[in-house]
C-alpha cells in the first residue's frame, strides 16, 4: 500500500504523520512525502518517509496510484497554508480517486464548525488509526 503524506510550511504535521505511520505500519506501507516546499519535504523524509518530492508537479505525478493521501485539511483548500496550496494542488488532491484522511486543522480564512478543538497529537493518532482500519 502506498500512502502519500502532503504538507507545507515547515512540514511539522507531515513529519509527525510520517513518523507515526512508520512506527505503526513498518514495512506494510510505502510512505511518500510530498511537500509544497523543500523544507516540508526534508522534514518528512527525515521522519522516515521512503521517498520525497517537492512542488505542484511532483504532487500531480506522485499521487497517481496512491491508496491513501493524508495531510491537513488545507491541502484541499485553494490558497491555504499561507498560499502554498495553489488552486491546482487543491484540485489535484480533491480529484484523486483514493481515500483521503485529512486532519481538521483550522485555516485563518476557514472556520470549521462542529469539530471539537483537540491537540494535534490526538488528531494524528486518530488519523493513523483510520489507516490501520483500512
Amino acid at each position: 500500500m502506498r500512502i502519500v503524506v502532503i504538507d507545507g510550511m515547515g512540514g511539522g504535521m507531515g513529519a509527525q504523520l510520517v513518523q507515526g505511520l512508520v512506527k505503526e505500519l513498518g514495512d506494510e506501507a510505502e510512505i511518500w512525502a510530498l511537500g509544497t516546499n523543500s523544507i516540508a519535504t526534508a522534514a518528512m523524509v527525515k521522519a522516515g518517509a521512503s521517498r520525497g518530492a517537492t512542488g505542484e508537479n511532483a504532487i500531480r505525478v506522485s499521487t497517481k496510484g496512491a491508496q491513501i493521501v493524508m495531510g491537513p485539511l488545507g491541502i484541499i483548500i485553494p490558497n491555504a497554508l499561507m498560499g502554498e496550496i495553489t488552486p491546482q494542488i487543491a484540485e489535484i488532491i480533491s480529484s484523486l480517486n483514493c481515500r483521503k484522511i485529512l486532519l481538521p486543522v483550522n485555516q485563518p480564512h476557514i472556520e470549521l464548525v462542529g469539530f471539537e478543538n483537540r491537540p494535534l497529537n490526538d488528531l494524528i493518532k486518530d488519523a493513523i488509526k483510520k489507516v490501520k482500519e483500512s
